[in-house]
């Protein structure tokens, strides 16, 4: 699958079928996750593989009750390491990079899967503390996010898109630049002001032109 094709049609899945993902399979995502960009290449991310039906059914009560997550065979709890990035950018490291580098992580496990034909989720809402507790996890760690894994049991709809244009600007906040008349999307507007133009011309024009015929004509 080309890389634009699998951001383009990558859904988020909430409905999956019973069937096991193989184990193969969830190790390259999570391998996916670990080649994510990091900040001074300081890896402080963590992956805890969650199988267990009953941890799973746990863990959906505690991501503010979404019982669908229990259907997906597979939850992965990524997981930060702050004082990593502590030692060597401060409080930049803890509040932004350490984020920034398990987010590009759970982007790069939700790509993987989709091209593995498989279905998965970005699940950021979540009792931490609670989670915290089912995984037994230090307190120097903190959860970034829940990524759900398994075989899809459904093909949502593509949601809407903001236009490139509606999300891009040139050297500064609203900035725009001057482009060609021609075009589709933020131009449509000249190209409209030129078919009315034309149309004006040719029906002024054109009646003059239907004039001086006629005037030939009784002329002769």
């Amino acid at each position: 699958m080309e890389v634009f094709d699998c951001i383009r049609t990558r859904r988020s899945i909430r409905k999956y079928k019973d069937k096991p993902v193989p184990w193969e399979m969830v190790v390259e995502i999570m391998q996916a996750g670990k080649y994510a960009p990091f900040a001074g290449n300081v890896f402080n991310a963590k992956f805890v593989v969650i199988k267990n039906d009953e941890k799973r059914r746990a863990i959906a009560e505690a991501c503010v009750q979404q019982y669908w997550m229990q259907d997906a065979p597979i939850h992965i709890v990524v997981c930060g390491e702050p004082e990593k990035a502590d030692r060597f950018y401060g409080t930049r490291g803890v509040r932004l990079y350490t984020i920034q580098g398990c987010a590009a992580a759970v982007e790069n496990m939700l790509l993987t899967a989709h091209s593995l034909g498989l279905g998965s989720c970005w699940v950021g809402a979540f009792d931490e503390e609670e989670i915290r507790r089912l995984c037994n996890l230090p307190e120097i760690v903190n959860v970034q996010a829940i990524v759900t894994i398994g075989y899809a049991d459904e093909v949502p709809t593509p949601p809407p898109k903001y236009r490139i244009e509606h999300a891009m600007f040139f050297e500064k906040w609203w900035g725009r630049i001057e482009g060609p008349k021609t075009g589709v999307g933020m131009w449509s507007p000249y190209i409209k002001h030129a078919v009315t133009e034309t149309h004006r011309h040719i029906r002024k024009h054109g009646k003059k032109l239907v004039e001086k015929v006629k005037e030939k004509f009784k002329k002769k």
